[in-house]
């Protein structure tokens, strides 16, 4: 999936890319031969696939994009696809997890590197380690144009993320007001960078604490997320009355829906995590701060996997309402907390 953040300084679909995926190589060009992303940073990784996809069809539009899985990298299977074609069009060949590809595969592909084509950009994806070391070996000595993408682990990569993203929308953000988005939303980078984008797209000027506090932390009684905390512990009657006073003194709908879909993600993270983990490796595992954690455990309660699934996709009509899909956009968070609360009670 490509992150979908865009804004000034955005290249369009690809997204605003933060600092923090580091690019390696001298020439930096998205279009050279090889491109090595490196690391386990899911939304990092997925930019750099999509720069080099942008570049690539900014040069020709039909451009051939294959996104290819190791099961789909089977032997011949390169030799197919880099095969010259009559119309000598140009091809992007994105090979994900590229540590895990079978020793017939690696060769393949370490054969290809001694003589690329020039209408063809192979993008590797590899997660870094020990593990299929001997490809990254050979992309690297093929001279990879080497994008880095490390899982941010540190609250203060966290932080410099924030800063980036806001910098390359064009736009400031307090030191204050940056911790107060990484406190609120915790570590999962897609949902940092879809909020910065989401304050930069409705305010104007320096983002500032008040601004952050008005969408994600702000006044207890009229926030989208005490509305979340209501819905997903079942408390339907009392989800609704903290949505119509949010809506009544002008909570920004996209935030609601942002804290809606933030509830439901945790009670589905969570749900999925190792019983009897502590709330510190569940925290480092799930990119939650261990305060929140705590407050998830006790709201998953009454929650089964197909809940969370039915919440998700009420999440999702809500938020195409609130951007434009639905004439009336309150009735459909109103209906979305209805089905969150349901949903909180679905185990028998």
């Amino acid at each position: 999936m490509w992150p979908d953040t865009e804004g000034p300084g955005c290249h369009s679909g690809v997204g605003c890319w933060g600092a923090m995926a580091r690019k390696t190589a001298q020439d930096d060009d998205p279009l050279a031969a090889l491109t090595l992303a490196v690391g386990q940073e899911d939304l990092l990784l997925d930019r750099a696939v999509r720069e080099v996809v942008v570049a690539a069809r900014a040069v020709d539009a039909d451009t051939d994009v294959r996104d290819l899985t190791p099961e789909a990298l089977q032997p011949g299977t390169l030799a197919e696809l880099t095969s010259p074609s009559l119309f000598a069009e140009r091809k992007v060949i994105v090979v994900r997890n590229a540590q895990d590809l079978s020793a017939d595969a690696v060769k393949d592909l370490k054969a290809y590197l001694t003589a690329p084509y020039e209408e063809i950009t192979l993008v590797l994806l590899h997660a870094g380690g020990a593990k299929g070391k001997a490809l990254l070996d050979a992309a690297r000595k093929a001279g990879a144009r080497e994008v880095a993408c490390p899982k941010m682990t540190k609250p203060a990569d966290r932080l410099a993320f924030v800063r980036s993203e806001f910098r390359t929308l064009g736009r400031s953000v307090t030191p204050e007001a940056a911790q107060a988005l990484v406190d609120a939303i915790g570590s999962d980078l897609r949902e940092l960078a879809s909020a910065c984008a989401q304050l930069v797209a409705d305010t104007e000027g320096t983002v500032d604490v008040a601004v952050v506090a008005r969408y994600y932390t702000g006044r207890a009684e009229a926030t989208g997320f005490e509305v979340a905390d209501l819905a997903v512990t079942g408390r339907t009657a009392e989800a609704l009355e903290r949505l119509r006073w949010a809506l009544s003194v002008g909570q920004p709908l996209p935030g609601i829906t942002f804290a809606l879909a933030s509830g439901v993600r945790a009670i589905g993270k969570l749900a999925s995590a190792p019983r009897g983990a502590n709330p510190g490796q569940l925290a480092r595992d799930l990119g939650m701060p261990p305060w929140k954690i705590d407050r998830v455990r006790q709201q998953i309660r009454g929650w089964s996997a197909e809940g969370v699934s039915v919440a998700l996709r009420a999440v999702a009509e809500a938020d195409a309402a609130v951007k434009g899909a639905a004439a009336d956009p309150a009735y459909a968070l109103e209906k979305a907390v209805v089905t969150i609360a349901q949903a909180a009670r679905s185990r028998a």
